[in-house]
């Protein structure tokens, strides 16, 4: 499952410094950590119900309605009157099963990312102007967005761990199982039944995932900046 709700590719620093820069490496990398993890928070009930959702868990009975030609249809409920099903069976709380692994997940993926930087520092890299070429500004495109993906895909294999814990906590409310209680637990029955390689089940499909997200988007917004966007804009 992606992401879920997944966190973007890489902390972005204001323009010039700004506080993050007079806070420090230290105090910025704290401060992302913190943003990752209440953007995690607030996000939550909504990638909960996404994931019953996509397993095909219907509690509730479809309504009658009509699409837009005026034909009678059937709806399946959607996300306010899950999250209402799912505190009426759990309680307020219950919108939040699975976060506590989630929000461990997002801070190892945050701090890897910011240590892989540090150890692989991608120097003498020029920011793509309208003075380049397309060759010239392709090349830095393309080399920026390999040091990007190498990034991603080693905070990917750190968190992934976290990230099923999670989905298997939040996936319990299916069957109203109480197999993944906790962090420490989940991490010591999935070792016991299918050790390590356990934890890394849909690792390729979600890395496969970020990878192609972050060069398609990264090559639209160059092509976009190259061919539709006026020399004039900044």
């Amino acid at each position: 499952m992606a992401a879920m709700a997944a966190l973007p590719p890489g902390p972005l620093s204001p323009p010039g410094g700004g506080a993050a820069d007079a806070a420090g490496p230290e105090g910025a990398e704290g401060l992302f950590v913190l943003l990752g993890a209440g953007l995690a928070a607030a996000s939550h009930p909504l990638l909960y119900v996404k994931l019953l959702v996509q397993v095909g868990h219907e509690p509730l009975p479809p309504t009658l309605g009509r699409n837009v030609l005026g034909r009678k249809v059937l709806y399946l409920p959607g996300f306010f009157t899950y999250a209402r099903h799912i505190v009426e069976v759990d309680g307020k709380r219950g919108l939040f099963r699975g976060l506590t692994p989630r929000l461990i997940s997002s801070t190892l993926s945050t701090i890897t990312r910011g240590s892989v930087k540090k150890a692989f520092p991608l120097e003498d890299m020029e920011h793509v102007s309208n003075k380049d070429d397309v060759k010239t500004s392709l090349r830095k495109v393309v080399r920026e967005t390999s040091h990007e993906m190498m990034m991603q895909c080693v905070s990917r294999v750190v968190s992934h761990p976290l990230h099923v814990i999670s989905m298997r906590c939040m996936v319990q409310f299916v069957g109203r199982e109480v197999k993944y209680s906790g962090v420490f637990s989940a991490i010591g029955r999935i070792f016991k039944e299918e050790g390590i390689l356990g934890f890394f089940v849909g690792l390729v499909p979600h890395v496969l995932g970020d990878v192609i997200f972050l060069w398609c988007c990264n090559l639209l917004a160059h092509f976009i900046n190259t061919y539709a966007v006026d020399d004039n804009v900044s």
